[in-house]
């Protein structure tokens, strides 16, 4: 069995936001819903107006605060139902759209526009919505049965946004290939998972070629066909990658790990690729099996300016202590677990942990035996690579 779940169109043009009004008049001229972020409305509002107008099209803003919460979006779903809204608009960052997503289904499965204005995630395209506690930490995902009428980018958009953001989305999405290439070597029977892997491939090569290239010029604020490329990469193939699905659930280690991170108050000054990033470092240790080269990998992330180490991270004390936690809160399931090509433990992440404290704080463990701890980053020197600003 394969399930697709994908937006009905995707279009990414520089300036395509001067034209939304042209996308959103043929499914509703009112009752529309715009849910977004300060941030957002204000590099939008004044296009998205002067689009608007002559269609006469009318809508409703209302701006997130804070996380995509199950208790959210239950609030926006009861007013989407109070005003009779028929259509809602996202326009903004991952939690945006998410949320945008989660009040498009729970309100009867509505018609649905995402209009990205970072490439951080894939967000705008992917068929689920990730649920966090008010306080920031993952809960669970919301499966979606409606999926957008059209995925809008605006890569003049996000060429002007920090560099930042496009380096997380090239982390975030060039992890698909390394997460699902495990399960892969262990099962290539699934067709599923077979056109997963070629998808998230395809990306990767994309960032291999052209991602330092689209990186400067985002820098230089320029819309360029590497950028383009690079944005169509980040947003459609990775999403295209979360859409096909079959009955066996499989879980990535590096979003488990990122998962279990967001559980950590004092780290929540991260973006999600960045965090995806470190849980690809301690996969890449996890995995003794014939895993893809590693030093290719680390040179990849070293890039595109990853946090490598626990003290990247900011774990600067009590590190045995914060990996065990971190450990401890990956949730993956034994009978997934099963299906990876190496062995998936608590006590195997906690190791994989601490050898990537950035110190010698695996000392710190009296539970980890020296023996057998999966071998240290610094064993592993990695290749000159140019260096670009964070844009921090």
């Amino acid at each position: 069995m394969i399930v697709v779940k994908a937006p009905q169109n995707y279009l990414n043009e520089p300036g395509l936001i001067a034209r939304i009004g042209d996308y959103v008049a043929p499914i509703s001229r009112d009752k529309v819903m715009i849910i977004t972020s300060p941030k957002a409305w204000l590099a939008t509002q004044r296009a998205v107006e002067a689009s608007f107008a002559p269609h006469g099209i009318q809508y409703q803003r209302y701006f997130l605060q804070g996380e995509c919460t199950a208790a959210t979006i239950a609030a926006f779903t009861e007013q989407a139902a109070a005003e009779d809204i028929r259509l809602i608009i996202g326009i903004g960052g991952g939690k945006v759209l998410d949320t945008a997503k989660g009040i498009a289904e729970s309100g009867g499965r509505l018609p649905l526009i995402t209009v990205p204005t970072v490439a951080a995630t894939c967000a705008a395209w992917s068929p689920i919505s990730v649920l966090y506690t008010e306080a920031g930490a993952h809960l669970n995902s919301m499966p979606l049965q409606r999926t957008p009428e059209w995925v809008l980018v605006d890569s003049q958009i996000i060429a002007q946004t920090p560099v930042r953001y496009l380096k997380a989305g090239i982390v975030d999405a060039l992890a698909k290939w390394y997460e699902f290439e495990p399960y892969l070597r262990q099962d290539d029977s699934s067709l599923s998972l077979i056109l997963k892997a070629q998808a998230a491939k395809l990306a990767l090569d994309i960032f291999e070629q052209l991602g330092e290239q689209a990186v400067a010029d985002n820098q230089a604020r320029q819309v360029t066909p590497a950028l383009i490329k690079v944005v169509d990469a980040v947003i459609a193939l990775a999403g295209m990658a979360n859409s096909m699905r079959d009955e066996i659930t499989r879980i990535g280690v590096a979003h488990g790990i990122h998962n279990s991170i967001t559980r950590q108050p004092d780290l929540h000054g991260f973006l999600h690729g960045e965090l995806v990033g470190f849980g690809l470092v301690i996969q890449s240790l996890l995995d003794t099996t014939g895993s893809p080269s590693r030093a290719r990998l680390l040179n990849l992330l070293k890039a595109f300016s990853t946090p490598l180490t626990l003290r990247e991270l900011g774990v600067t004390e009590s590190v045995a202590r914060r990996a065990a936690q971190i450990a401890q809160g990956v949730q993956i399931a034994p009978a997934i677990a099963a299906r990876l090509p190496f062995a998936l433990n608590a006590e195997r992440i906690e190791q994989a942990l601490l050898s990537a404290a950035g110190d010698d704080s695996a000392d710190e463990s009296p539970a980890c035996d020296k023996e057998n701890v999966v071998p240290a980053l610094t064993e592993r020197p990695l290749q000159p690579q140019a260096a670009y600003s964070s844009g921090k």
